[in-house]
């Protein structure tokens, strides 16, 4: 999704990036859909090394425990909006310290205020998109944990695809898990859970926008609730 606040960019601004070859990365995604995640991340770690970074939002632990059982200290951008529960920012600190994570904690450039409550598409902008936008420059590639269950919108989502509003190079390494996927790998490979998901939280944003869930709704139906809102803007 592109910022309302960014004009679109001309033919000439788009030709003028290196983007690579789509057909290329379409073929290369298709070839992982039947192979293990670490595989998609050890070829992404080939292909970007230190220009690769994963983006986690530390709902969980599962990509950084895959990632780092992979290949060695890639850097870990977690987005500090101001407004995570303190659950959330108790467990970044046990997930760095138990994988010892090159961790990059990027703040928006601006002070709390309620602009959640008013425009949560803006509060979003400033404190999620802009804040990437940083940790992510000079980049060729980002990681992030996304899956084509956690709602109807990332139902198509590829394993690779180029993100062309930041002109970077996207993997999803996680694209085709479930949720009894995920859970079973926290399981078997015994991860530190987020203290909220036992509360009814199977998604866990910002406090302001986040409720738990109820029995037999989407895992994602507590964020944003009540309104038309289902994506903060950063996929």
């Amino acid at each position: 999704m592109i910022p309302t606040d960014v004009a679109p960019e001309t033919g000439e601004e788009l030709a003028a990036r290196d983007i690579p070859d789509l057909a290329e990365i379409a073929a290369v995604s298709r070839t992982f859909e039947s192979r293990p995640a670490s595989a998609l991340v050890a070829w992404a770690y080939d292909r970007f090394g230190e220009d690769l970074v994963i983006a986690a939002s530390f709902q969980d632990c599962v990509l950084i425990d895959i990632v780092y059982k992979t290949v060695p200290n890639v850097e870990v951008v977690f987005l500090d909006t101001q407004y995570h529960f303190a659950e959330t920012l108790w467990y970044v600190e046990q997930v760095r310290e138990r994988y010892g994570l090159n961790l990059n904690v990027t703040t928006p450039e601006t002070q709390p205020d309620d602009l959640w409550h008013n425009d949560p598409d803006a509060c979003c902008r400033v404190r999620k998109v802009e804040p990437l936008a940083r940790a992510l420059e000079g980049k060729a590639a980002w990681m992030t944990g996304l899956r084509r269950d956690d709602s109807a919108g990332r139902a198509g989502a590829p394993l690779i695809s180029y993100d062309l509003t930041r002109g970077l190079v996207k993997v999803n390494p996680l694209a085709a898990w479930t949720e009894s996927d995920v859970t079973g790998y926290v399981h078997d490979h015994d991860l530190p859970l987020h203290p909220l998901t036992g509360r009814g939280y199977p998604s866990i944003g910002c406090w302001p926008c986040t409720r738990p869930v109820e029995e037999g709704e989407q895992s994602r139906s507590g964020r944003w609730a009540d309104s038309d809102k289902t994506e903060c803007g950063l996929h």
